[in-house]
């Protein structure tokens, strides 16, 4: 690898999927957590701001709890100072994991440590690997280990406390008259403490039970000091204040709950939580049980006492249980056989959600099938990689060749793949399109200049007559205005025969006022190039299956018709269609406005009439 450029690589991916930020944000922590300093003082520092900045950009959709998992998982390494402030600057489960990972020598944890906020530099004590002088820096700074309490220390400190002010001893009444103001007793006056007994020889003790008793006496401390401090923090009673953030009980949405009704079907019996609410209740309305109006499936299958299977009720009363319910009950009789009501249970309808369509079903049907097919040409590719790059031993020059050649095959087939996404995507409409503001002359100009340096030498090409010197402004991003030109144009330049010339044009397209019978204001641009001969035979141009004539010209893995096709969804989705006119094919796209915005289509106001 002669120089390194997967950064700028990753930056030029776009994202629109949830799967697709995830692993562009995989990626950007694999490539900046593994450059030192050193790495990163000769890097160009524009590539690396945008890279901070795409991170910042990726972190405002991805859910901290999802980055810190990312971050803490062991296939990267944290190696680099500079990610790790940045990381630290984030949310606290994404700071601690980042803390937790960084692999930092001591120079960098000294420089590191008082950029980090203070909120980031408790997560540093619960490391146990960090320099000496990382932690001399810490204690320095205040930050204190977050273990429990050790009983020595605890011992020390009351000890301190009880030498400040010593008691008199057992048996001595001290006497405030005894002594006059500014004498001293002497020293054989003064009251000694009675001596202890000398204690006998100690056994022994087990050092490793030694151990065992301290941890249990440091945790129970810990968890006397847990009881005791909230309530000495907070003295406040705990009266219910009924705040506004406590919801009361009786308000509480109730999801389902168990009735019995009788056989008027007027609930008598309902679990006790909400049996206020709904005792007394009807289960069907009182002109059903009267014969009059429109039964619902509910009152038709209490009129017949049949059990009733999702049936659709409504209480209104309380919040907690107004709304709509779905009713689930059979129906009871006395030994007699007599009708006594029903039993069953209120619940809350779920809500599905919505159905996809056909088109969305048949784009992740594509989807799942390319999927299937880049699986093992992802794998060819890697094994003729380690093969042509000997990663594992020197392999013959022959196998290398044609492990490059199985190589660069399996690379145009995953392009080809992702065309076939891609156009599946934009013909069901799950996928937009790019905007931003192009220039289509530009573009144009500099796509048909590249095709005549490949072209030129069998006296064929495309040339625009008039020059499109003018700028065209429209509301298309540049790069899928580029790649949009070069599916088109290339299509067509590849299939011109030796010695056949192209004539192309680009002009404004002015839309009639049928009401006024005046040009209206510019709406379209429209780019029309003539169709090569080896596609006029063909009856339908977007299904064509011919091969460009010229091999340097590649617009695509499956044929000039498939580019077109493509080529045609993504002006569709940028506003703008591609169609053909007898020997041309016509290009339309949207133009800026002066306000910055796309002009309305002319051809939806003029119903269908420009010129």
């Amino acid at each position: 690898m002669f120089f390194d450029d997967r950064l700028a690589t990753v930056l030029r991916q776009r994202v629109s999927s949830e799967a697709g930020r995830r692993t562009q944000f995989r990626q950007l922590l694999d490539i900046l957590g593994n450059r030192r300093r050193t790495d990163e003082e000769g890097r160009d520092h524009s590539l690396l701001a945008a890279a901070w900045l795409r991170m910042d950009a990726l972190a405002d959709v991805i859910p901290a709890e999802d980055r810190a998992r990312m971050v803490r998982e062991p296939g990267w390494r944290l190696r680099s100072a500079e990610l790790t402030a940045h990381l630290a600057d984030f949310e606290p489960e994404v700071a601690a994991a980042a803390l937790t990972r960084a692999e930092l020598s001591a120079q960098d944890w000294t420089a590191l440590i008082p950029r980090l906020p203070l909120r980031a530099r408790g997560f540093l004590r619960l490391r146990r690997d960090l320099p000496l002088d990382a932690e001399a820096l810490l204690e320095r700074l205040g930050i204190h280990d977050r273990g429990l309490p050790r009983p020595g220390d605890q011992a020390a400190d009351a000890q301190g406390g009880a030498m400040q002010e010593p008691a008199a001893p057992a048996g001595v009444r001290p006497e405030r008259d005894a002594t006059p103001p500014g004498q001293t007793l002497p020293e054989t006056a003064r009251p000694e403490p009675e001596p202890e007994p000398e204690p006998g020889p100690e056994p022994e003790a087990d050092p490793a039970r030694s151990e065992i008793s301290a941890l249990v006496e440091r945790i129970a401390r810990f968890r006397r000091e847990r009881e005791t401090t909230p309530a000495e923090r907070d003295p406040a009673p705990g009266l219910p204040l009924d705040l506004p953030d406590e919801e009361p009980r009786g308000e509480r949405p109730v999801a389902a709950f168990g009735f019995a009704a009788d056989s008027a079907g007027r609930i008598e019996w309902a679990e006790p939580e909400v049996a206020p609410m709904v005792i007394g209740a009807r289960l069907v309305r009182r002109r059903a049980l009267l014969g009059t109006g429109e039964e619902s499936a509910l009152e038709r299958a209490f009129a017949r006492r049949q059990p009733i299977a999702h049936g659709a009720a409504a209480l209104s009363g309380a919040p907690a249980i107004s709304g709509e319910w779905v009713v689930d009950a059979r129906p009871r009789f006395t030994d007699d056989g007599v009708f006594a009501g029903y039993v069953g249970r209120f619940r809350r309808p779920v809500e599905t959600p919505a159905r996809p369509t056909a088109a969305a079903r048949e784009a992740d049907r594509i989807r799942q099938l390319l999927h299937e097919l880049r699986t093992p040409v992802t794998a060819v590719q890697g094994y003729a990689e380690v093969i042509q790059q000997q990663l594992f031993g020197p392999a013959p020059h022959e196998y290398r060749a044609l492990a490059a050649a199985i190589a660069a095959d399996a690379a145009r087939i995953l392009a080809g793949f992702a065309e076939l996404d891609r156009l599946a995507r934009l013909e069901t409409g799950t996928q937009d399109i790019a905007r931003g503001h192009a220039d289509l002359a530009a573009a144009a100009t500099r796509t048909a200049n590249q095709l005549a340096q490949v072209l030129a030498p069998r006296l064929s090409g495309i040339e625009f007559d008039p020059p499109a010197d003018r700028p065209v402004e429209v509301t298309l991003d540049p790069d899928e205005l580029d790649a949009l030109l070069w599916r088109l144009l290339a299509t067509l330049g590849g299939g011109c025969a030796a010695g056949e010339m192209l004539t192309a044009s680009l002009a404004p397209a002015f839309a009639h006022d049928a009401r006024q019978g005046e040009a209206g204001p510019v709406g379209v641009a429209r780019l029309t190039c003539e169709i090569p001969a080896q596609l006029l035979a063909e009856e339908d141009v977007f299904a064509a299956e011919a091969r460009p004539a010229s091999s340097a010209i590649n617009a695509g893995l499956f044929g000039a018709g498939f580019a077109l096709r493509l080529a045609r969804a993504e002006a569709r989705a940028a506003g703008g269609d591609l169609v053909r006119r007898d020997e041309e094919l016509v290009l339309t796209l949207p133009l800026v406005s002066e306000a910055g915005e796309a002009e309305p289509d002319p051809r939806e106001e003029t119903g269908g009439k420009v010129s």
